[in-house]
């Protein structure tokens, strides 16, 4: 008879292993920290909410959570994954502390979210300048993309509502930079707010492009180095008109809704003002034209607003709209950019969908749900999350090359950040060596040192 042989091999568990280190690669996030002056910055700003007989700074237990959260943590007590690796993260606070830490920073409301939004400002700004070439910069201008989310609540916590899905939870409005091709994207921005608050709220709209503006460099605030970018929601004409007030400061590309008048208009292009749509490669693209639409369709809105509308055939089984003419589907978005063709004009728009894929990686860190019950913490932990965000883009673009550095918020914890060490030590100096048989071993080292070549700040 043949023995038979089992898929896997079976292994003896035992619990007394030493110097074992779990999410070894997390040094990447922490060498992270330290290059972009984040712990000093954030130490600082939180100094007024220490207590004078404290033993944790306030600053390293926000962070602390912040690197729990990017490793794929989705509460407060998740810092206790870092609490269980002294030799890697230091001291971490106990949960009690943590937890009475974030009550106070949101019992004093938008000071301490100041205060952490203008560490984070600080940080950004030296790790763009750090970063050269491969930061969001280098091109000279900067593009941020306006963009709800909507988190669902399985409880009932504050300022919870029905949503525009039927769904019960917060719809908070982000703002992200876009890295463009070569790279992810990072925050810049989040408004909490409940469920049921409306897309197309101007208020809100134009409070998120404050926040994502207070958070980049000041020459970026100025010259129109800096491009609003949103989809429809934000076509309303107070938030155009907000924009267009500070066009000297501001390009926005800011998608439209088709109106009746819009769809009248379209009827009457000719055939010979479309222009074939352009791919990110400079082909054209088949089956898609761009036009541009003057006249009394621009009555009422700020002077030097374009209204660009494309029209292209719907793959095969699409459903049409009302609003869609002669078989094409259309959209249609304004801008205040001059000097650029239409087409380029349309695709720089189009580009807006990367935004999509930062509200996903934001999904997976930390905001699939609000945990708390406040809104004043919620709040708090939004910053949390915009943190961990911004350490999940700051390490790819300082420290990655090739395709590793479009890699996601999953995708990184399970080939880096869930790698295992070993703590060994020789002398005075403790060496953390990593599992030699690991596939992505090499890209961790690699990314290290690239990360020690950095210079260090102050």
């Amino acid at each position: 008879m043949k023995k038979s042989i089992g898929s896997y091999p079976r292994v003896r568990i035992e619990g007394g292993g030493r110097a074992v280190v779990s999410q070894a690669g997390g040094v990447l996030l922490v060498e992270t920290v330290r290059k972009a002056g984040l712990d000093t910055a954030i130490s600082a700003a939180l100094r007024p909410w220490r207590k004078p007989r404290a033993v944790h700074d306030p600053g390293k237990v926000l962070l602390d959570v912040a690197l729990a959260v990017a490793a794929g943590g989705d509460c407060l007590a998740d810092v206790g994954m870092l609490r269980a690796e002294r030799a890697v993260f230091g001291p971490v606070a106990s949960d009690p502390t943590v937890s009475r830490l974030l009550d106070t920073l949101a019992a004093s409301g938008e000071k301490a979210l100041g205060a952490i939004r203008a560490a984070r400002a600080e940080a950004r700004a030296r790790v763009w300048k750090v970063a050269g070439t491969r930061a969001p910069d280098a091109g000279g201008s900067v593009t941020v993309d306006l963009d709800g989310v909507l988190v669902l609540a399985h409880s009932d916590k504050e300022d919870a509502a029905p949503t525009w899905k039927r769904s019960y939870g917060h719809h908070p409005l982000m703002g992200f930079v876009d890295h463009g091709p070569g790279g992810t994207g990072e925050p810049v921005a989040a408004l909490l707010r409940p469920g049921n608050a409306g897309s197309n709220t101007a208020a809100d709209h134009i409070t998120t492009t404050q926040l994502a503006l207070a958070q980049l460099p000041k020459e970026y605030r100025r010259g129109r180095r800096t491009l609003i970018r949103t989809d429809s929601a934000g076509g309303t004409h107070a938030f155009v008109a907000w924009l267009a007030q500070r066009g000297r400061w501001l390009s926005y590309s800011v998608g439209m809704t088709i109106t009746d008048q819009i769809h009248h208009h379209v009827l009457k292009i000719p055939a010979s003002a479309w222009t074939p749509a352009v791919e990110t490669n400079g082909e054209i693209r088949d089956g898609a034209w761009v036009a541009e639409l003057t006249g009394d369709v621009l009555d009422g809105w700020p002077k030097g607003m374009r209204l660009i509308v494309r029209k292209e055939r719907p793959h095969p089984g699409a459903q049409l709209r009302i609003t869609d003419a002669d078989g094409m589907r259309l959209t249609c978005f304004a801008t205040n950019t001059t000097g650029l063709p239409i087409a380029e004009l349309e695709l720089r728009h189009r580009l807006r969908a990367r935004a999509e894929d930062r509200i996903r990686a934001a999904r997976a860190t930390g905001l699939r749900n609000l945990p708390l019950h406040r809104t004043a913490q919620n709040e708090v932990w939004l910053e949390i999350v915009q943190i961990a965000l911004d350490l999940l883009a700051w390490m790819p673009m300082l420290a990655l090359t090739g395709t590793a550095r479009l890699w996601e918020p999953r995708r990184l914890r399970l080939r880096l950040f869930s790698t295992a060490g070993q703590l060994v030590t020789t002398g005075r100096r403790r060496i953390l060596r990593l599992a030699g048989h690991w596939p992505w071993t090499g890209v961790i080292t690699d990314a290290l040192e690239r990360l020690a070549l950095l210079p260090n700040p102050g």
